[in-house]
């Protein structure tokens, strides 16, 4: 096998993409989803400081960007440790979203 082939199997493995890119991309993915969990923690102290109770629905939305990716990389890439943390992921989104529903409903005038 000659450097061309080897070229043309490289680029055609990775779609043309550079791997610096790649590890680039997911070192981006990991740091946003750090600063979307600090963010979430200082309004979520914040809100419980002010004296205006707690707003679950702050780290159901968080979470579920962990989730997402969790079933994404546990489907496309197969990665079997990625099943119990997608399920993990999904059960807590759901229950934190229980209880932001549960509490807007509760403290609704409507009701």
């Amino acid at each position: 096998m000659n450097k061309d082939e080897i070229l043309a199997k490289s680029r055609a493995e990775y779609k043309n993409k550079d791997i610096y890119e790649q590890e680039i991309a997911k070192q981006a993915n990991h740091i946003a989803v750090t600063v979307l969990l600090v963010l979430a923690t200082l309004f979520f102290l914040v809100q419980i400081l002010a004296g205006k109770g707690m707003n679950y629905g702050i780290y159901a939305m968080v979470l579920s960007g962990n989730m997402t990716v969790s079933w994404v990389r546990y489907a496309k890439l197969k990665e079997k440790n990625e099943f119990p943390r997608a399920v993990l992921y999904t059960l807590i989104v759901l229950a934190l979203s229980g209880c932001h529903i549960y509490h807007l409903i509760a403290s609704s005038k409507l009701c």
